[in-house]
């Protein structure tokens, strides 16, 4: 999963939630001299991520990737279900998707002077294009993937596959709900 379900899925403090994003900003070296209060949110990512990279339902909806985005399937089904988590909102959270990002985006603020230059920038570049809250439209996924793109060590114009999630888009839709229910559950269960 992306940024978006992290943050859902992380305990309610703001420590927790930016360790939760970190894996996908620092390299691991730097993780390990963070402080802390980081600590537990970044081994909640991890365990994010290896639940999702080996669930059944996810491997369904990354088949249907075409051969020539496969290599990239795991990034576009990660902002393409942070999409349908973020339409979606109401039957996840109590608070508005606007509220939730915006107490995120405080957090960065708050913890700024604690995190690393280029993670605290990256938080900030987060918070400055209200990239959280723009998964919520098709545009939003497509310049998410356009950045991801151009940062890869070849540049990749992933920005194009959003024709694959047009595709299938009522599949990968049902795909998510099923295994964010069951994502959830697993989560729950490592409080």
């Amino acid at each position: 999963m992306n940024w978006l379900a992290h943050l859902l899925l992380s305990e309610a403090t703001p420590a927790f939630r930016i360790g939760n994003l970190l894996p996908d900003i620092l390299r691991i070296p730097e993780l390990k001299g963070l402080p802390e209060e980081f600590q537990r949110g970044i081994l909640r990512h991890r365990q994010i991520d290896a639940f999702t990279d080996s669930h059944p339902i996810v491997r369904r909806s990354l088949v249907l990737i075409s051969p020539s985005y496969r290599r990239f399937s795991g990034i576009l089904m990660d902002l393409f279900y942070d999409h349908f988590l973020a339409c979606d909102w109401d039957r996840y959270s109590d608070t508005t998707l606007e509220d939730f990002c915006a107490t995120i985006y405080s957090s960065f603020d708050a913890l700024h002077d604690q995190l690393p230059p280029f993670a605290a920038m990256r938080l900030q570049q987060i918070k400055a294009g209200n990239l959280l809250c723009s998964y919520r439209e098709i545009a939003g996924i497509q310049g998410a993937l356009e950045r991801i793109g151009n940062h890869l060590r070849r540049p990749v114009a992933l920005g194009e596959s959003i024709a694959e999630f047009d595709r299938n888009y009522d599949t990968f839709h049902a795909d998510f709900t099923e295994f964010f229910a069951e994502l959830r559950d697993y989560v729950s269960t490592r409080e």
